[in-house]
């Protein structure tokens, strides 16, 4: 079965997390507002220095804040770059 070009590989995280998105459409901050601007672009399509202020979101939170700090971003149409992906899953785990 061939993936979406969205998906990160996690299908049931991102299915929970899908079917919490439909029950509860309210999206909360983890203090990333400024990453809004970088809705639409693609994974793979971040320079460096993007890069790293979603590292340093990443790496200042809790870990158990990853997964909903995911799902704010997915309900934000803002797409995690893909250089950290293995990185902010690893938290999930």
């Amino acid at each position: 079965m061939q993936r979406p070009d969205n998906c990160c590989g996690q299908h049931i995280v991102c299915e929970r997390e899908t079917l919490l998105a439909i029950a509860n459409p309210d999206i909360e901050y983890y203090d990333d507002e400024e990453l809004d601007r970088f809705k639409g672009l693609e994974q793979d399509m971040y320079e460096d220095e993007a890069i790293e202020e979603f590292r340093e979101v990443l790496y200042t939170m809790r870990p158990n804040e990853v997964a909903g700090w995911l799902r704010s971003l997915q309900l934000r149409a803002v797409n995690l770059p893909v250089q950290i992906m293995d990185e902010a899953l690893m938290f999930i785990d």
